[in-house]
């Protein structure tokens, strides 16, 4: 198999999976037209599973696309920059604690709380000014933290049973 293909398709395939749980619970935010969902889960996944550009890119336009299939256009340009940051960032984290032999498992948590701060700030930002909410945003980053919260102990189980499948051990041979 091409290992490039492999990539690219890997990557459609988290963007899709990204996508679904977005758009499978959505919970209105508080102060602003947001909704809390469960997407970051998979978010995470693409940057431990498959990490680099390509994770950041499934995340973000996994979840751009969502937002845009769900009736959020004001949010897709925000999503797709957050989203693709919070992979990234989590991605270089993980791997730059994995180099100096930091517990794997810490280094799913730190590298997961960095981008959950990632995307709790991030909206803040674009809500309060891209979006007008200004101070009305507030409310929000309760709502972005309880999200962050959920999805990172989703995710970081997910990550650890797929650590002893033969389905991680496919990505990791490809990516």
């Amino acid at each position: 198999m091409n290992k490039k293909s492999t990539k690219l398709v890997l990557t459609a395939l988290f963007a899709a999976l990204t996508c679904v749980a977005t758009m499978i619970i959505k919970v209105p935010t508080l102060g602003t037209n947001g909704y809390v969902n469960i997407g970051d889960t998979i978010v995470l996944l693409s940057a431990w599973m498959i990490g680099g550009i390509y994770g950041a890119l499934a995340a973000g336009i996994g979840s751009a696309l969502a937002d845009l299939l769900s009736g959020y256009g004001t949010y897709v340009p925000g999503t797709l920059a957050i989203k693709f940051l919070m992979a990234l960032a989590a991605y270089f984290i993980f791997k730059a604690l994995t180099k100096i032999n930091v517990n794997k498992i810490v280094a799913y948590i730190i590298s997961g709380v960095a981008a959950e701060l990632i995307m709790i700030a991030g909206y803040f930002l674009y809500e309060s000014t891209i979006l007008g909410y200004g101070l009305a945003a507030v409310p929000s980053i309760g709502s972005n933290a309880v999200q962050g919260v959920t999805c990172l102990v989703l995710g970081f189980v997910a990550v650890i049973v797929l650590e002893n499948t033969k389905a991680l051990n496919f990505i990791k041979k490809y990516v």
